[in-house]
């Protein structure tokens, strides 16, 4: 059984419209169609732009953690309540955590989950269409083990036709590590509709913590279109 995460924030993820590129002439995005790589600095470069993550002091295990000011109840309680039910068994005394991006998924309100196959198989890519104007959340799945991960995050950068379209970014949280998966759902939102928003995109998933440690980056691309596909 996993452990369901409440949303903490939601940046919308949809693609707001770009230049003129109707469903009829817009060229179907290739399988696993990269993301340009001359926006990787430019991405990159927002991210040193982000405000830095507080000097919390080196980074310490779990079992130092629940020695440290082990006689003031205040805290013990604290952490015991953040670390939960943490086999110290277990975790030992790594000082990194590990967390492991084990399933991604859209979801929409009478269709079949569309999950994102996880590692990404290079020589296949990957590739999905969207109809305009529906509703969907994204899901994602995911474990936590040898120390705590501070400010998980995902970020979202789309492109259309060669120009970035839409950036987003989600705040997932702070997890202690456990045995079962965490699951975290984003709340509802909509894909763009309209003949400017129908068309291809490429897209690239990151997630980070507070240390912007990547855990896993995925290259995509995907088109919007009158209809969903047919079933196969």
């Amino acid at each position: 059984m996993s452990s369901a995460v409440e949303p903490v924030s939601c940046s919308k993820v949809d693609v707001p419209a770009a230049g003129p590129d109707p469903e009829d002439a817009a060229a179907p995005a290739g399988h696993g169609e990269a993301a340009p790589c001359c926006h990787e600095e430019e991405e990159e470069e927002e991210e040193e732009k982000a405000p830095q993550a507080i000097d919390l002091g080196p980074m310490v295990s779990i079992k130092e953690q629940l020695e440290k000011d082990k006689d003031d109840e205040s805290l013990r309680r604290w952490k015991e309540q953040l670390l939960g039910g943490v086999d110290l068994n277990s975790v030992g005394e790594t000082l990194e955590p590990d967390v492991r991006i084990t399933s991604l998924s859209i979801l929409s309100p009478g269709r079949r989950d569309i999950v994102l196959p996880l590692p990404v198989d290079a020589t296949k890519g990957v590739w999905f269409t969207l109809k305009e104007g529906s509703p969907y959340r994204l899901k994602f799945t995911f474990s936590v083990s040898s120390n705590i991960v501070s400010g998980l995050r995902y970020t979202n950068t789309v492109w259309k036709t060669g120009l970035k379209v839409d950036r987003a970014k989600e705040m997932l949280g702070t997890f202690s590590p456990q045995p079962e998966p965490y699951t975290y759902v984003t709340p509802e939102d909509t894909t763009p509709s309209g003949m400017f928003a129908r068309g291809s995109y490429s897209a690239r998933t990151k997630f980070l913590d507070d240390d912007r440690k990547c855990y896993l980056e995925i290259n995509y691309a995907f088109d919007i279109r009158r209809e969903w596909p047919s079933a196969s």
